[in-house]
């Protein structure tokens, strides 16, 4: 069984798992949706009536197998707050997260490499201990907290760039080039807030990869045959080293999208995480665990990315056992 394939079905029943867990949680929580639902007027023969309308009168077990199965046919359910069909309301936030998640990851990356690659050519000399310093000071702040400082210095005292919303309303009916940049404005802050949150541990794994790699005996080697020290670098050690940097991202990633919840939230970004932040607080199931089960959807297919590409770089994991 080719690789790709052994690595999608060990997939399925995590998402599975994943799914399971976060159903039994959410409804072992405290309270239910009847619960915001409920009318002073009604009586208890209407709030029972209630609870079975919403099946939340049911076992936790019972409860998951319904929901899984409408979701195998696609219906994800109606939103108890709004009425609007749950399919409908992610489909039209999860461009927005798709954009921050997807442009996070590509600037961490885009960042990662050349930083740690600097960091450990010049190793002890001070772009390696400025390096160190900038790296060491974020893995210490709190994402939120950053995204907090951004808005109060970018937006309210300097008012430069925007501090919260996807685009500008009056955009709208603009050209599409007036629409990127209004799109483009509001990515900026929330953009920064995710990368400085998650570029510092990345790019320590990577400084300390690089060094371990060129203490190999195969780049004493290199360099006894006087190939250049940059060339060494980019053609030997680049490759090598990111090995555990790709390993890392893999584990790093449930991280990345669950301190995107907090970043929409802070910044107002309509994304999947401000919309199931919202959720939670409402108590609204249906939409909550369609939430949930994209996020978890996201989540696997990263990870599963992040394996493919360590398989890519390493032939010897593809080999069966």
């Amino acid at each position: 069984m080719p690789y790709w394939l052994r690595r999608i079905l060990i997939s399925i029943p995590l998402v599975i798992a994943m799914l399971f867990v976060s159903f039994l949680l959410m409804r072992l929580a405290p309270g239910d949706p009847a619960t915001m639902l409920i009318d002073p007027r009604m009586s208890s023969a209407d709030i029972l009536q209630l609870r079975k309308n919403l099946g939340v009168d049911q076992p936790v077990h019972i409860q998951f197998f319904k929901w899984a199965n409408q979701v195998l046919h696609g219906n994800f359910g109606y939103s108890y707050c709004t009425t609007q069909p749950v399919l409908d309301m992610i489909k039209e936030r999860l461009p927005a997260t798709l954009l921050l998640s997807v442009s996070t990851l590509a600037v961490i990356l885009l960042l990662t490499f050349p930083l740690g690659l600097i960091s450990a050519h010049y190793a002890n000399r001070w772009p390696d201990h400025a390096i160190s310093i900038i790296t060491f000071t974020l893995m210490s702040i709190p994402t939120f907290w950053i995204g907090l400082m951004l808005i109060m210095i970018f937006s309210v005292h300097l008012n430069w760039l925007p501090a919260s919303g996807f685009s500008d309303p009056l955009a709208g009916g603009s050209g599409q080039l007036t629409i990127i940049t209004s799109v483009a404005q509001h990515l900026i802050l929330p953009l920064i807030s995710s990368v400085l949150g998650g570029l510092a541990v990345l790019t320590r794994y990577y400084r300390f990869g690089v060094i371990n790699v060129l203490k190999q005996p195969y780049i004493l080697a290199a360099k006894a045959r006087g190939i250049r020290p940059v060339t060494i670098i980019t053609s030997h050690a680049f490759k090598n080293a990111a090995l555990p940097v790709v390993t890392l991202l893999g584990l790093e990633l449930p991280g990345l999208i669950g301190g995107a919840f907090i970043i929409e939230y802070i910044f107002a970004w309509p994304g999947l995480g401000q919309m199931g932040i919202a959720a939670a607080f409402a108590r609204d199931y249906p939409v909550l665990m369609g939430t949930l089960f994209f996020t978890s959807v996201l989540i696997v297919v990263g990870n599963l990315i992040s394996d493919l590409t360590y398989a890519y770089i390493d032939p010897r994991i593809r080999r069966p056992k």
